[in-house]
């Protein structure tokens, strides 16, 4: 089992930036990569970013491209998400998952390749 514990989450004006973390703990040795979506009222949720933990390969939604920037300390186990830029339609709960399989590059942002999802942490941008 691992669990992940998502912050960093709060209320900001547009063009503001956040940091999210996102700690894992638990069987963090088997971890593969890990990812963040999100999912606004109303909407599916949809995939922002994956990095694998060995060797840092990312991929990213074209919609956050150029504004959000994910990376990992694997000292301490915690995937960080710093989002910049931030629009009212980022406006979401950001959740944390993580994958001990080991799916193809193409599959990173497919929301059932992840194991594991933490409960969310809500950014909400105002206008």
């Amino acid at each position: 089992q691992v669990q992940l514990v998502e912050s960093g989450g709060g209320l900001v004006q547009a063009g503001d930036s956040l940091r999210l973390s996102c700690a894992a703990s638990g069987r963090t040795f088997s971890n593969y990569a890990m990812a963040w979506f999100r999912q606004a009222p109303g909407k599916e949720r949809e995939f922002v970013a994956a990095i694998t933990w060995s060797n840092g390969i990312t991929k990213y939604a074209d919609s956050v491209k150029g504004r959000f920037t994910i990376s990992r300390d694997n000292t301490k186990n915690t995937v960080y998400l710093q989002v910049n830029s931030l629009q009212p339609e980022d406006t979401a709960v950001y959740y944390c998952s993580v994958t001990s399989n080991r799916p193809a590059y193409e599959s990173l942002s497919r929301r059932t390749a992840y194991n594991y999802w933490g409960q969310g942490t809500q950014v909400t941008v105002s206008s």
